[in-house]
This record gives structure tokens, C-alpha cells and sequence, in this order.
């Protein structure tokens, strides 16, 4: 029985570890599309340049937050415990600064891109004179 506990306990670790680079993994390809979409579009000159990597910032630390929360599965010890757990904690309050920070940029954009949608509505209305 002790046999069959040691092994499953060494594949749980192998998943979680496995897991756990797969979502950091993901948290990175988010972070880099976010950063090259946010270069182009700051090329393009568009206003919603700092929402976009807000957003992107934001879902690539969900990821790295689930990450570390997995890894809190195979934690041996309180040291490193308290270590997952401050890393976790700090993720969290910027997670939590980036969304507000993504509540206030769309209020700001809001007005600009009410307006920047009636020019289009406007510009489709108008008859084609031939």
C-alpha cells in the first residue's frame, strides 16, 4: 500500500509540475501577442493602445496566477509555502490594479470612440453620387 502511495504521489507531482509550466507557458505567448499587438497599434497610432495591453497584461496574469496556485498542491514545506503564498498575494493586487486601470481607460475612451463610430455610421449613409 505505502508502494502505491509513493507512486501516485510522484505522478501527482509530475502532472502539477507539467500543469503548471503548460498555463505559465500560455501566461507568456499571452504577454508577448499582447505586447506585439500593443506595438502595432501604437505604430497605427490608436487610442485604445493602453487598454489592449491592459487586458492582455491582465489575462496573462490569470494564467500565472493559476500556475501558482497549482503549484501549491506539491508544497512540502511553510517556508515555501509563505513564498507561493506572498507571490500569489502580489499577483493578485496587480491583477487587481490592471483591472481597475482597464475600468478607468474605457471610461476615458468611451466618448472617443462614441464618436469615432457615428463618423462610420455617417460615412456609410451618405448616398454615392454617380
Amino acid at each position: 500500500m505505502e508502494e502505491i502511495y509513493q507512486s501516485s504521489e510522484v505522478v501527482l507531482r509530475y502532472i502539477v509540475e507539467f500543469s503548471t509550466l503548460l498555463l505559465e507557458l500560455f501566461g507568456i505567448c499571452i504577454l508577448v501577442f499582447s505586447a506585439v499587438k500593443s506595438f502595432v497599434f501604437w505604430i497605427r497610432r490608436d487610442d485604445s493602445i493602453r487598454l489592449q495591453l491592459a487586458q492582455g497584461i491582465a489575462l496573462a496574469l490569470e494564467f500565472k496566477l493559476g500556475g501558482e496556485v497549482l503549484r501549491t498542491v506539491v508544497v512540502r514545506e511553510w517556508a515555501e509555502l509563505g513564498i507561493l503564498g506572498a507571490i500569489i498575494l502580489l499577483r493578485a493586487t496587480l491583477t487587481f490594479l490592471i483591472h481597475w486601470e482597464i475600468k478607468n481607460e474605457k471610461k476615458a475612451l468611451a466618448p472617443k470612440l462614441a464618436k469615432k463610430a457615428e463618423a462610420e455610421k455617417a460615412e456609410k449613409k451618405e448616398p454615392v453620387n454617380e
